[in-house]
Formats: structure tokens, sequence, C-alpha cells
């Protein structure tokens, strides 16, 4: 039963990052653009086929294939803030995000066009396991271990220590304000879809590793998840949202322990996960680090 829990601790680690390092892509855009990008989980869809292009299409190794999909989303991000959304701004919050709604089926739509609907493998070896004693892991949550050690270390310095990123934290805690200090909020937006969009990337590559396996629905399946995440942590909190998804990603993983009570069949994880937001909100609807606000 230990190892069990062991083993649901790491598999929430994992979890908990992935919607962790998307949460805080979700949660800097809403905070400094105002905008609800309903289209991040098809981010994740593109990075995941960009990395599978790179894997078996050009028999490149995986590192490679995660830093192609971390490229190539983040040019994505850009390239539909420049053309569609920065042009539109100003339409106001429901407007905007239900453009988003449009942009995501779109690139869902063209990746059903290009690569079609079936599963494709990454050259991955899930077959394997490796015993460390309390836990057993897979090649793909090796990898994705790797992955968190070395992003989201990196990911909170970024925000702590760079001047781009205090100066992104700033705007996205009081847009106002940071424009009047001097701070240019326009080149905030565009620097901060590029860090959504490598962020996005960067989970792409991290599911498509764990599962083993890509489909055009990988990011539509955990896309509310992420906004749980962000507001769980409370929007426009970066490190809200880093906790968030942690908090998340455990207790999702944690409650199907048997030693829980039984614990939870694996399919109830989500709805949890909404109970949990619900039960929040109700006593704290500013999230656990956010700033009580009006949008």
């Amino acid at each position: 039963m230990l190892q069990h829990l062991a083993q649901l601790t790491v598999n929430g680690i994992i979890t908990g990052t992935i919607l962790a390092l998307t949460g805080v892509g979700v949660t800097l855009v809403f905070g400094i653009q105002r905008i609800a990008n309903f289209a991040y989980g098809e981010y994740l869809t593109f990075g995941a086929y960009v990395a599978l292009v790179v894997n078996t299409g050009l028999g490149l190794n995986l590192f490679i294939a995660a830093i192609a999909a971390v490229l190539a989303t983040a040019g994505l991000a850009v390239l539909l803030h420049l053309v569609v959304l920065k042009p539109l701004a100003g339409r106001g919050l429901v407007a905007t995000s239900l453009i988003t709604v449009g942009l995501g089926l779109m690139v869902r739509d063209a990746v059903f066009l290009v690569a079609g609907p079936r599963i494709r493998k990454l050259s991955i070896d899930q077959t394997v396991v490796f015993d460390l004693g309390l836990v057993r892991i897979s090649p793909g949550q090796a990898v994705a271990v790797a992955i968190t050690l070395i992003t989201v270390p990196a990911v909170a310095y970024f925000l702590a220590r760079t001047p781009i990123g205090k100066e992104m934290r700033a705007v996205a805690d009081n847009r106002d304000l940071a424009a009047v200090s001097g701070i240019d909020v326009e080149r905030m937006g565009t620097l901060v879809w590029t860090l959504a969009g490598a962020l996005a990337g960067i989970g792409g590559i991290m599911f498509a590793v764990v599962q083993g396996t890509v489909d055009p629905n990988i990011g539509a399946q955990v896309l509310f998840m992420i906004f749980t995440t962000a507001v769980l942590g409370g929007i426009g909190s970066a490190y809200g949202a880093l906790a968030g998804g942690y908090v998340l990603g455990l207790v999702m993983e944690l409650s199907t322990w048997e030693g829980l009570f039984g614990g939870l069949e694996a399919r109830f994880k989500p709805v949890l996960a909404f109970v949990a937001l619900i039960l929040l909100l109700l006593y704290r609807p500013q999230g656990l680090f956010g700033k009580a606000r009006v949008l």
C-alpha cells in the first residue's frame, strides 16, 4: 500500500507539473492581455505533433523534438496574437474569448487534415520499466521528470529574478499602474504570448511522452483542467498557477489511493478537481494566491 502511495505521488507530481506550467501561460495571458485563451489546449496538441514529426518523421531524439515543439508552439502563439487577437483587442472579454474558441477549432481541424485522426506513437519504448524501489516509472515518465527538474526552477527563476519576468508579473497584477510606471505593455503582450506558447509546447511534449501516444484530442482533454489550475491559483498570479497545478495534480492522483477510504475510481478525478475548485471559490473567490479584483 505504501508503494502504491509513492507511485501515485510521483504520478501526481508529473501531472501537476504539466498543469502548473500550462497554467502559468494561461494566467499570464489573462492577466496581461485580458484574454481567456480557449485555444490553449490546441497549442499543446500542436506542440505534441511537432515533437512527433521531429522524433519519428525525421528520426531525431526526444531532446531535439522537445526544443522544436517549444519553438514552433511559441511561434504559433505569437503569430495568432499578431494576426488575429491583437487587431481585435478591445472587443470585450466575452467576444475575444469566443474568438479563441474558433481559433482552437481551426488548429485542431488543421491537425486532423494534416495528420489524420489515428493515434500515433513516439519513438519511446513504454514497455520498459525502471524499478526504483518504492516506485516504478516508464521511460516517458522519466523524461517528464527530467523536464520537470529543468523547467520548473527555470520558469520560477525567470519570473522572480529577470527584468522581463518582473515586468510581466507587474503588468499582470495591475496593467494601468505598470503602464504609468513606464513598462511597455504592448511589448509585454508579445513576450507573454511567446512564453505562453513555449510553455504549451513543453506541456504538449510532456503529455506525449507520458502517454507514449499522440492524437488530435490530446489538448482538448485537459483544457479545462488547465483553466481550473489558473483559477485555483488565482488569475494573474504566476506563482499561484505553479502551486495550483501541483495541488490539483496531487489531489487528483492521491484521491485514488486505496488507503483513503478505498479510493476513488480514476474516472472521477476530474470531478474531484472541479468540486475542490467550487469549494475554494465559495470561500476565497480570488483563488489561493490571487487578489480580489473586478474584471
